[in-house]
């Protein structure tokens, strides 16, 4: 929290001494904002009257957590911080050699990956694998791979674009609708919901051109819009705010199904008992291969001259233009890619869901991915994966916290604060690394030796 004080008495007052007033500052302006939002809630009494309940004991706890934290920050953080940054500036720069675990990290995490639905069924068996599968494996691994198809656009080309959902929406209602009406497999639809999606990733690109920076954004975010006024409208295709059900699920490559009524179900063609976390296993893995399919194209992309081109759009357009670089294509197959690879994730939503609709793809889906794009270190897959992590695993561990109800109360909910948590760590990590989690901006070209670019050659925050 930023607060505005004297410079001239900051010179003479004591790290302590500014500590005490900015805590009661803060203490103050979070008394302010809280005082209606926590400090008193709305109820119904048995007379179904409106009535105010009073929760003064929880505020007076915010204020004090939020001015004991102002205190601790100024007081001792920010000098401990400061006194490591000018010691690490006298220090000499010394070349340490990368750790095991630095060194292979990638495929470590790779291996983790691979083993995770193994280790929870031994865990907790095949029935008790199914929450811990699908909401902390899948979901998570669908943002991730969300994720990347973005930071093809942001990360790598420097385009902002707020309506990336709108081709998630596309890849799932393309699977949704081709499916139920015409019965086609999973397999033919995935590459189908892909190119869907690429050519209208090409179609949004063509009108923002010429635009950048906030009018790009502007523009993105008015196609995602777009996209679903047309779903919820477009009654007789899309089946409006009611969705569109009975989607089918995958199969095995069309070899074993995963519906019990089909004679080729796995569990009579395997011998094995009937459960419905093979299906969810299967999906696992099968999320984890589009996601390892996305960051291999993209790794590769980088090293070719159109990957190369990106970055040069990315650094300084004008630049990018008089290198003789075509930024109209350039443009066009950034939005093009990282917009197939969102309709990939949605294909894949739709038939793990088995339900698509309207209410799945609004604007907060698009910021959350972006959030996490930003948050993980704009080109850094592994940043962005971490802050994947983090930020939808947080989100789902939230619903497992049941002894916060003690605390706060049997009716407190904890998911219903996500969005609270996701801000502040918003704010703690740009503050703390503005570049990202794992931010490190290294072009794919270089001569002799491969550095980072120094964050005093960029502006704050980007990059």
């Amino acid at each position: 929290m930023a607060v505005t004080v004297n410079p001239e008495r900051d010179a003479v007052a004591t790290p302590i001494q500014r500590a005490l007033r900015e805590a009661f500052y803060a203490g103050a302006i979070a008394l302010g904002l809280f005082v209606l939002f926590i400090g008193l809630r709305t109820d119904q009494n048995i007379s179904n009257e409106l009535i105010l309940v009073q929760r003064w004991g929880l505020l007076a706890g915010v204020v004090i957590a939020t001015a004991v934290g102002r205190f601790l920050y100024v007081g001792f953080a920010q000098p401990a911080m400061q006194r490591a940054k000018e010691e690490k500036a006298k220090a000499p720069a010394v070349v340490t050699e990368a750790g095991f675990v630095r060194r292979n990290f990638t495929k470590i995490g790779i291996g983790a990956l691979l083993l995770y639905p193994v280790i929870i069924v031994l865990l907790v068996g095949f029935q008790g694998s199914l929450k811990w599968v699908d909401n902390f494996g899948i979901q998570i691994l669908i943002y991730v791979m969300l994720a990347w198809g973005l930071n093809i656009v942001v990360g790598l080309a420097g385009l902002l674009d707020l309506g990336y959902v709108a081709f998630y929406a596309v890849g799932a209602y393309a699977y949704a609708l081709l499916g139920t009406h015409y019965g086609l497999s999973f397999w033919i639809l995935l590459p189908a919901a892909g190119c869907m999606a690429a050519f209208w990733g090409v179609l949004l690109g063509f009108p923002v051109l010429r635009l950048r920076g906030d009018y790009l954004a502007i523009v993105t975010l008015a196609f995602g819009e777009i996209i679903r006024l047309v779903l919820i409208n477009w009654r007789e295709v899309t089946n409006g705010s009611a969705g569109i059900s009975g989607i089918p699920k995958v199969s095995f490559f069309g070899l074993m199904s995963f519906n019990v009524s089909d004679p080729n179900y796995i569990a009579k063609v395997l011998g094995i008992a009937q459960s419905g976390a093979y299906y969810k296993i299967f999906l696992y893995y099968l999320i984890l291969a589009l996601c390892l399919l996305t960051a291999f194209v993209t790794i590769r992309l980088r090293r070719l001259p159109v990957g190369r081109a990106w970055e040069a759009l990315r650094e300084d357009e004008i630049a990018c233009r008089s290198l003789g670089i075509n930024t109209t294509t350039t443009k066009l197959t950034a939005f093009a890619t990282g917009a197939m690879f969102g309709g990939f994730a949605g294909s894949f939503f739709a038939a793990r869901q088995g339900f698509v609709s309207p209410e799945s793809f609004v604007f907060l889906e698009s910021a959350i991915i972006l959030a996490i794009v930003v948050l993980g270190g704009m080109g850094s897959l592994v940043g962005i994966a971490i802050a994947a992590l983090v930020m939808i695993g947080g989100t789902e561990i939230l619903r497992e916290l049941d002894f916060l109800k003690v605390v706060f109360g049997p009716d407190f909910t904890p998911e219903l604060y996500r969005m609270l948590l996701f801000g502040m760590a918003m704010v703690i990590v740009m503050l703390w690394k503005p570049r990202g989690f794992v931010g490190s901006r290294e072009p794919t070209a270089f001569l002799k030796e491969r550095r980072a670019v120094s964050s005093s050659f960029t502006k704050e925050g980007h990059g």
